[in-house]
């Protein structure tokens, strides 16, 4: 998950239309949060038709997991396997799950406009399975989706044409998709794109009962200039970095507006990478802005994925900038945790920080506690 790669843009230029879906810019968040887990024998019935938390103590529910879930699975197994799972996560003291229903322009749930993922090869549904297990312990469901990800150029020649994807990579007129390295990727700068962004979330919480949307740092893929240069052309900005930045904040705050135009008790969440200066100058992502003001997120969980002693960005220092963009704004400060990392060298830590989450084998306990002691909301941990 969540690794940033300067890639090399091989396009395959693609247009098309998609019907209009207006946010409402007007609508304020009504979100109500749950204080802290419910005892086990409280009656599900007590809660809210959503589930959400003011502390969170989450985990994420990748897809490179479904393999192992549900590749081969009959639907009573993936239960079992899930049930297990979300049992053991709660054992753990954890509240909130983000789920995995929508990693490559594709669908781990009933969808109308994406094609099912394909490490399903059954014909239940697994987000639906996954909201009944998690809810069945009080635990909050967030729907985790990749917007602007899509299939590689082999995974997209077997689609069938009925989707709305393929009919754009099939399109040698069309602009809104292109290919990256082998991948197609959705290029934000086009309405129509947000647009499609934003029926995916639509039809997730208009169809589920997930208590909300999480999206994470897969932005733009590459920062190369030849990926839009037409369009950056067409547009008549002068800078592309403000260009760029300014179209992904659109999309963000055009997904934010529909999550709660179809659902205002629904929360929104945005995990970006958790270099700060990265964001702006490879990702185009204007977490300052996000995390600072309602509007654009319910809460930010920026990937923190650094020990102590990373010469580039150390924890604690790198926790107090993000403390400090989300003081006072309302926004929840969420601090993603890199639990993947214990036991292993940290080649990009420099000297100092690379044998650390070996040496120190309690660095989650730690991160986790300072987190907390200087105000955040709740940490996530990516295992």
């Amino acid at each position: 998950m969540k690794r940033l790669l300067f890639l090399m843009p091989v396009f395959a230029l693609v247009s098309c239309t998609v019907p209009q879906f207006q946010g409402n810019e007007d609508i304020q968040p009504e979100t109500s949060f749950i204080e802290e887990i419910p005892p086990s024998q409280t009656d599900i019935n007590d809660f809210p038709e959503r589930i959400n938390y003011k502390n969170q103590n989450a985990v994420w529910i990748p897809y490179i997991r479904y393999e192992e879930y549900m590749h081969g699975k009959s639907e009573d197994e993936f239960r079992e396997i899930i049930r297990k799972e979300f049992a053991s996560e709660y054992a753990d003291g954890v509240n909130t799950l983000y789920v995995h229903a929508h990693p490559f322009a594709d669908a781990y749930y009933k969808s109308e406009i994406f094609p099912k993922g394909s490490m399903l090869d059954g014909d239940y549904d697994p987000l639906e399975i996954m909201i009944q297990e998690a809810h069945a312990l009080k635990m909050s469901v967030h729907a985790w989706i990749n917007p602007l990800r899509c299939q590689s150029v082999e995974e997209m020649n077997y689609l069938d044409d009925d989707f709305i994807i393929k009919q754009w990579a099939g399109n040698p007129d069309c602009r809104f998709v292109k290919v990256v390295n082998g991948r197609y990727y959705l290029d934000p700068s086009y309405n129509e794109v947000r647009d499609l962004i934003c029926r995916c979330a639509e039809e997730i919480i208009e169809n589920y009962n997930v208590d909300g949307i999480h999206i994470d740092d897969y932005f733009y893929p590459t920062t190369y200039e030849e990926f839009d240069a037409v369009e950056f052309q067409e547009s008549g900005a002068e800078d592309l970095s403000e260009w760029r930045t300014q179209n992904c904040t659109d999309f963000v705050k055009a997904l934010y507006d529909t999550v709660k135009s179809c659902g205002k008790d629904v929360v929104f969440g945005i995990s970006p990478q958790g270099n700060i200066q990265a964001d702006y100058e490879s990702q185009y992502a204007d977490v300052r802005l996000w995390g600072s003001q309602r509007g654009y997120c319910d809460y930010i969980v920026p990937q923190i994925y650094f020990g102590f002693n990373n010469e580039i960005c150390p924890f604690e220092q790198t926790l107090y900038e993000w403390e400090n963009i989300t003081a006072g704004s309302g926004v929840s400060l969420i601090v993603g945790l890199a639990e993947y990392k214990l036991n292993k060298g940290d080649e990009w830590a420099g000297e100092a920080g690379e044998s650390e989450w070996i040496d120190n084998p309690d660095i989650i306990q730690e991160q986790e506690q300072l987190a907390i002691n200087t105000g955040a909301d709740g940490y996530a941990r990516y295992k």
